[in-house]
């Protein structure tokens, strides 16, 4: 049986938009309507889905997969990963609140995943210890895929609970172009393009994406600034061979604030309130991917795909921080310093499958080997200020933010890093079909070395994860499956003794089931998991600003539900809740035997529901909104400070096509949106000392024009 290369709309898409299509589209229609339907493309020949990177559906994945499409990610007003897992099961995002935007820092199943974003496939290449996170704006991706569990045996270097890939929006044949306008809250201005099409009659096809963007930051005195150029280009060189060549640009002058705050403080202020000063404040982001893609396909079942990319980014940042909580007078001691980071990168994979049938067996085999090099600057600088002037003597509860006379700082110490890294891994994979069962498994090699002049090691981890599942397709529309997977992560480093750090390494077992009805209105899955993550790194509780500490083992175990619904072609129901239960079951003489790490709520939730209006005076209105509730978490740590409490933030999305009021208007639409609508105040700490305003209430009003 050969194995799909062109990947069209998801089957489950197709069917919903057939079966609860509107009246244009009903059974008394010729059927070539509905064959043009489904020939429209998304993904093109050189997408593969992150769970298993062939063409297996994830409803077919007999692990954890959450995909969030493009219309989810425009009615929800989504800038960022960490605001598109706001819906997510088992994530937990915005961990530092909603003004911290320079990096994405969120966790799958309990476990951190910060700096491990894929973007089309590749790794979003990262310096490790500092803040220099490259991110890609929403404007330029597809869908969001969300794979829960260990994925090192795809992906190699990568924490036990998951990973994040962004799929770019591909270049299409059919021409079409959607011009975007916005403003809102904090005196947001937007504007965007998105075209596509086929030039003349040739073989190549394009896409250019554009964005500018510019808004107040939630925080006093700082700003939010985003340029995006991202052009693409797919060229058929011939019948079986497809190259696609894309660059992705982002210029971030501004990005907001990174200060945090004694829960004291937080307290007694309001989300606005800034720690820093207008006069020691810079964050400045560049970053230039280029990558190519070349899909060959050798016959009717044998393919080769090479993915590569290589990254320049920057980061410049003047900043203050405070090491202590609020001194006895109520004044807060500030420390200012600045970063010069620089990273330059190579990722490259590639790819061979097809499909091979061994005793009447069918197997769909997969072949890859890739590779990532980054090397890194970095100048850190401290700095002194003279005693007596307003910036020492900082009031947080009456701040005087523009206090810093430049004239009398000091510097009092340069610290350089020059870090370089490199994996490579070789990786094998079957996924087996047997009637209605399907089976997975596969193994991979990793080879990593890394160097570290500042933080003084050298680092060589090599190791093998591997992964086993299987899916069973009963008749009912049931799939119940069961996986087991490893990963690893490298630890670069040494703790405070000088010692190396050995590699970190997790193991997942999953069992659950999954559903699709007949008429595939309905799907919906349930699993539960436990993981264990041996040599874990985190942060020291009696100095969080040093040496990282090697706890043991940390055990991460629950259970997510997910389902969706559509009622009719009007009303769609989406509806989530997670479980989890996670605590350091293992510690090497730090306290933590016990405890359970931040950022880990044991309950969680969220729903999320579209109406439609087809027909009368209101038709061509969508009424959308949704609900999100995150559970009490750990204030630190030891578990001895307390708990952040839990929230509930309210969202509300409203559209309407401006075509059902005027035939001259046609393709144009305008949404409202309004996150946390109620304005629930909220927040989540580091530890007391260190505690960030979650977002407030947010308005935008945005006009597309499509044609």
């Amino acid at each position: 049986m050969r194995t799909p290369t062109n990947f069209p709309r998801s089957t489950l898409t197709l069917a919903l938009l057939a079966v609860f299509s509107v009246p244009s589209y009903s059974s008394d229609q010729p059927s070539e309507d509905l064959t043009e339907l489904d020939a429209v493309t998304v993904f093109g020949e050189t997408y593969r889905n992150t769970a298993t990177k062939t063409a297996l559906e994830p409803e077919e994945t007999p692990q954890g997969i959450t995909i969030i499409d493009q219309e989810q990610l425009e009615q929800r007003g989504v800038t960022s990963v960490n605001q598109a897992l706001r819906y997510v099961a088992g994530a937990s995002a915005e961990n530092r609140g909603n003004s911290v935007i320079m990096f994405d820092d969120f966790k799958i199943r309990g476990f951190s995943t910060k700096n491990v974003n894929y973007y089309d496939g590749l790794s979003m290449l990262y310096l490790n210890g500092w803040n220099l996170q490259p991110q890609v704006d929403m404007v330029a991706v597809q869908q969001v895929e969300v794979f829960k569990g260990p994925t090192s045996v795809l992906y190699g270097a990568m924490p036990p609970g998951g990973m994040v890939n962004m799929i770019a929006k591909a270049p299409q044949q059919q021409a079409a172009t959607t011009l975007g306008l916005a403003t809102g809250s904090r005196n947001l201005i937007e504007a965007s393009i998105d075209t596509t099409g086929q030039i003349a009659d040739s073989d190549v096809s394009y896409r250019l994406i554009a964005l500018a963007r510019k808004q107040d930051s939630q925080v006093d005195n700082a700003e939010e600034e985003r340029y995006v150029l991202a052009p693409s280009i797919d060229w058929q060189a011939t019948d079986s061979t497809l190259i696609n060549v894309n660059l992705y640009y982002q210029n971030d002058p501004e990005m907001g604030m990174n200060s945090s705050m004694p829960l004291e403080v937080l307290k007694k202020s309001e989300p606005s309130v800034s720690m820093g000063d207008v006069n020691w404040s810079q964050f400045e982001r560049e970053l230039l991917m280029v990558g190519y893609k070349i899909h060959h396909q050798f016959n009717s079942n044998w393919t080769f795909l090479q993915n590569a990319r290589v990254t320049k980014a920057d980061l410049n940042q003047e900043n203050t921080y405070h090491a202590t909580a609020v001194n006895p007078d109520g004044t807060l001691t500030r420390y200012p310093y600045s970063t010069d980071e620089e990273l330059k990168g190579f990722v490259i994979d590639n790819q061979v499958s097809g499909a091979i049938d061994i005793a009447g067996v069918e197997n769909n085999l997969l072949f890859g080997v890739d590779y990532q090099s980054m090397d890194g600057d970095v100048a850190y600088t401290s700095y002194s200020v003279a005693p007596g002037s307003g910036f020492v003597s900082f009031d947080p509860l009456n701040p005087n933010n523009n206090a810093l006379n430049r004239a009398d700082v000091t510097e009092t110490g340069v610290y350089l890093d020059d870090t370089e890294a490199t994996q490579l891994g070789i990786y094998l994979q079957d996924q087996i079909r047997l009637g209605n069962l399907v089976v997975i498994a596969g193994g991979r090699f990793d080879q990593y070395e890394s160097q570290s002049d500042y933080y003084a090691h050298e680092s060589n981890h090599d190791h093998f994860t591997y992964r086993v599942g299987a899916l069973y397709v009963l008749d009912s529309g049931w799939s119940p499956f069961v996986s087991y997977a490893t990963s690893f992560e490298p630890a670069p480093g040494v703790d405070k003794n000088g010692s190396a750090f050995d590699p970190e390494t997790g193991e997942q077992a999953e069992v659950g089931v999954k559903y699709l009805s007949q008429d595939m209105s309905t799907s919906a899955s349930a699993s539960f998991f436990h993981i264990t993550k041996k040599n874990a790194l985190m942060a020291d509780p009696t100095n969080i600003y040093g040496p990282k500490i090697q706890v043991g083992e940390a055990v991460s175990q629950g259970v997510e539900l997910e389902a969706r619904w559509y009622a009719n072609q009007n009303f769609h129901l989406s509806a989530a809740y997670t479980y989890l239960d996670m605590e350091i079951t293992k510690d090497a003489g730090n306290g933590l035997e016990g405890t359970t790490p931040i950022y880990v709520p044991t309950h969680s939730a969220n729903l999320w529901a579209n109406y439609h209006v087809y027909a009368g005076a209101l038709a061509g209105t969508r009424i959308s909104g949704g609900a999100r509730y995150v559970g009490e978490m750990e204030m630190d740590a030891t578990n001895t400070q307390g708990k952040v409490p839990s929230y509930t933030s309210v969202d509300l999305s409203l559209g309407y096509e401006l075509g059902q009021a005027s035939e001259s208007l046609s393709g144009a639409t305008v949404n409202l949106i309004a996150n946390n609508l109620f304005d629930e105040e909220y927040y989540s700490c580091y530890d007391q000392n260190n505690c960030w305003f979650g977002a407030e209430r947010s308005l935008e009003l945005n006009v597309k024009y499509a044609f």
